[in-house]
């Protein structure tokens, strides 16, 4: 039978990170959790780490089955265990730490019972539909949705990194009061080259647009695709360079060509994190065009290269960037404002200069020191 997990008074407790993705791994929970390993022995804090991506290599069922037996060996000598995410390492994580008595913290950056829905199972709902909606959904769906309210619904705190996703695991039927938003810090990366080495080094001339992400539904790619070609009527040298790989790229690639602009148009595939940040601080205008964002890490990146950023105001999005000021904020899914918002930023260059100077700013607010003074009191507590 589990043993109910009690608030221990330590001097330095033992915290123990369960999370899916690690560096050199990219991705947000792999850059968040780097800074929790990183910086939390500081405040008091012994870290340890169980990585799912340590047994990723076995069979999927097989996989799943060595992660919790690996939880449970690394969470014996723990205090707290701190999961990443509420289904693939949120499960086998919360059951450890109610068979051994541990503190049980979640971490929320999305819905992956909807994202999984949308990508397999052909799931139209928008995002603030389906948290709300429980029923009639495909047996798949219905089971990871019930894993993720299960999980969330024993965690101590849920920590979400907006109020938007609050809002959504809210919908859950998760109390608001037990979810505490702690915004995600940004990193400030600097490019050592200048924009203008890169763009010799790549060979780029005339107005370049960038984007960046996870080739999948909720990105928005294809319509950036299809608002290129009007672009084109304004600036016939423009280029699109697309950074990233996923389901979608065949079909995104496919779309580029009935759209005959394949060759104004580069996939880049994947690249390591210093490559892609090279090609966005390259570029004269970065456009998140997705249609749903937890918080995106990614866009507090660009913010610190000082790279104009036209974003839509889906999910979290509105949270970090200023309309008018640190960036562009358009509706989703419509693109005349997508389309009239970058010819203003490569029209005007006063306002593209203000609104690099300004992200840059925006982005030093979400400091490191502000997410662990945070983070630390609710570990605390």
């Amino acid at each position: 039978m589990a043993i109910l997990a009690r608030k221990i008074k330590v001097e330095k407790p033992k915290i123990l990170i369960s999370t899916p993705l690690f560096p050199p791994q990219a991705g947000g929970p792999a850059t968040y959790s780097k800074i929790l390993f990183e910086y939390l022995p500081g405040r008091g804090f012994e870290v340890s780490l169980a990585k799912f991506s340590s047994i990723s290599f076995l069979p999927k069922l097989l996989s799943h089955l060595a992660y919790f037996l690996l939880v449970v060996l690394k969470s014996i000598g723990a205090d707290i265990v701190y999961a990443q995410d509420p289904v693939s390492v949120g499960l086998p994580s919360l059951l450890a730490a109610r068979i051994l008595g541990k503190r049980f913290f979640l971490k929320i950056v999305g819905d992956y019972a909807w994202e999984q829905g949308v990508q397999r199972a052909g799931i139209t709902d928008s995002l603030d539909v389906f948290s709300k909606r429980s029923e009639g959904y495909p047996l798949l769906v219905a089971v990871l949705k019930r894993v993720q309210c299960f999980v969330a619904s024993r965690a101590e705190r849920v920590v979400v990194p907006s109020r938007y996703l609050k809002n959504i695991v809210s919908n859950w039927g998760i109390a608001e009061e037990r979810i505490v938003v702690i915004y995600n810090a940004a990193e400030q990366v600097k490019v050592l080259d200048s924009k203008e080495s890169l763009r010799k080094r790549f060979s780029w001339s005339g107005p370049i647009l960038a984007s960046a992400g996870r080739f999948v539904p909720w990105k928005g790619f294809d319509g950036l695709l299809r608002v290129f070609p009007r672009l084109l009527e304004s600036y016939r040298e423009a280029r699109l360079v697309l950074i990233g790989d996923g389901p979608d790229r065949a079909r995104l690639e496919s779309l580029a060509a009935r759209l005959g602009i394949s060759g104004k148009v580069f996939f880049t595939g994947r690249l390591p994190r210093k490559e892609a940040l090279e090609h966005i601080q390259a570029s004269d205008v970065f456009v998140l065009n997705s249609s749903y964002e937890g918080f995106s890490h990614q866009l507090l990146e660009v913010l610190s290269l000082s790279v104009p950023t036209v974003a839509t105001d889906a999910g979290g999005n509105a949270e970090i960037v200023e309309d008018g000021k640190s960036g562009l904020l358009v509706p989703p899914g419509e693109s005349g404002p997508l389309l009239e918002a970058i010819l203003k930023v490569l029209e005007n260059r006063r306002l593209s200069a203000k609104l690099s100077r300004c992200g840059k700013e925006r982005a030093k607010e979400f400091g490191g020191e502000r997410m662990l003074d945070a983070i630390t009191k609710l570990l605390f507590s």
